[in-house]
Order: C-alpha cells, then structure tokens, then sequence
C-alpha cells in the first residue's frame, strides 16, 4: 500500500474503530430549506458531532424515499438547484474547511444527463469522496464503478433485508468505502424503534461483504443510535433531521441540526466518560 493514500472514508473508519465508536452520518438535501442553507448547516453538523456528511442531490423522482426527504428534493428543486449547483456547494464546503467525508446521494439519470465522467472528475478535484446511486444496482454499474476507481472516488452501494446472496455477493465485488444498510423494507423515514431482524440482517452482510456498514432508513433517535452500535460501524439520520429543520423557526434551524447531532450522540459520550 506504500505510495497509495487511503480514502478520506477509510480513515475515517479507521478513527472511528480506534475509538470504538459509532459514526453518525446526517443526510441533507441540497438546497433545502433555502438555496445556500447547506452552506450554514453543514458546518454545524460537523460541530455536533457528524463523522462524515451525505449531500443529497435533488430528483424529481425519488424512488427510495419516504415523504419528508420527497418534500426536501421538492423545494430543493424550486429553489433552482441542479447537479452543478450541488458540485459548486460541495467545493464551497470544503473551501471553508469542513474536512470529514462528503458523499453525494442522487439518482442516477441526473448524473447521467451531466455526464458520468465529467460528474467524478469534478467530485475528485472537489475533494468529494463517494457516490451512492440508490437505483443502479450493482449488475448495472461496470462504467461507474471504473470511473471512480480511475478519479479514485468510493462507490457505496445499498442492501436490504431483501437482498439475495448474489445480490451482495455483486455489491461485494464493485463496493468500496463502505455499504449503506437499508434497516427495513420500504422508504425513507423516522421510526420509534429499530426492526427487530437487523443484527441478524447485518451478520449476514457481513458473511459476503468485507467493509464497514452504515445502517440507515429510520434512524432518529439515541436509543437507535445505542442499538446500532453493537452491530453497524456507523448510521445514517435523513428524515428526522430534516424534520428538525423544517420545524424550527428560520434563525433557529442551524442550532436545531447541530444540537440535534449532539443529542444523537448523547449515549456515546456518556458511555466514553
């Protein structure tokens, strides 16, 4: 491995494992609730906490998700945001000094439209570090795939309690970075409790696939975030945090998403001191 940097994930990963702790992993819709919010809020997810930070890139069209992240693709869209105005974000991000891992979420026709290629390259020169494309699966993948591992980006690749053994043992092969854990069948959205199967989901994912996982769809709570951490490596917070946001006055909703982060990671911090 001599002369070969490891991913900004990887090391991430590596810290985290160090410490034996849990990363959390909040998801933000580009553009939601204003134009430039992400700006602001980004920052302030890094203080409360965050291990690293999913971009949501806006769609039309979002297949995967529950009604809170649809709502977010929807006003993220009516305040004019396109593929190249969440590039210019991320790039304004890592200009002011946020320095955990950025992953871009999106759908894959965007991407397409934009043009594969010129999409990775820019992330690379960004300094964004993986892609997850929630509808391409990995069978589909091979021109992707050889992008970001030509610009030396991270392709993240979902699996649910669904998933065939073929299914992951595919994700196994083209995966890098880390596999996103869908907790349940169904879309996006804030639980009370975790399902009962996800120990057992996870082991089973582990049996085929040889990188950390971060367990996601329904997270919203510390006690998930405690439950996760016997099993996951990190969670990812999607439609409970925007919910905070969307409920807290204007001038209010950057505290709310950085406290919220805090509260999240309350069990861990109780549990390291």
């Amino acid at each position: 491995m001599s002369g070969v940097r490891q991913s900004r994930i990887a090391e991430t990963f590596d810290r985290l494992r160090s410490r034996r702790e849990i990363g959390i992993f909040p998801y933000l819709t580009v553009g939601f609730p204003e134009r430039e919010s992400t700006l602001q809020l980004v920052p302030a997810l890094v203080e409360g906490g965050a291990a690293a930070i999913e971009l949501g890139i806006p769609f039309s069209d979002p297949l995967a998700d529950g009604v809170t992240v649809q709502r977010a693709s929807q006003i993220a869209l009516s305040n004019g945001v396109t593929v190249r105005f969440c590039l210019e974000t991320a790039a304004s991000l890592r200009r002011s000094g946020v320095d955990v891992p950025l992953v871009f979420m999106g759908y894959f026709n965007p991407l397409l439209q934009f043009g594969l290629e010129r999409f990775v390259s820019a992330c690379a020169e960004i300094g964004v570090d993986g892609l997850i494309i929630p509808d391409l699966p990995p069978i589909e993948s091979d021109e992707l795939a050889a992008i970001c591992h030509q610009y030396g980006r991270d392709l993240i690749f979902m699996v649910a309690p669904t998933s065939t053994d073929a299914h992951l043992q595919a994700v196994a092969r083209q995966a890098s970075g880390f596999v996103y854990c869908v907790s349940l069948t169904g879309v996006t959205g804030a639980r009370d409790r975790l399902d009962a199967g996800v120990g057992a989901f996870l082991a089973r994912v582990r049996r085929h696939i040889d990188l950390p996982l971060t367990l996601g769809f329904g997270i919203a709570r510390p006690e998930h975030v405690q439950e996760a951490a016997s099993v996951a490596d990190a969670v990812a917070v999607g439609s409970a945090l925007l919910e905070r946001i969307s409920q807290a006055a204007p001038d209010r909703q950057v505290e709310a998403a950085r406290s919220f982060i805090e509260w999240l990671r309350s069990p861990l911090l109780s549990s390291a001191g």
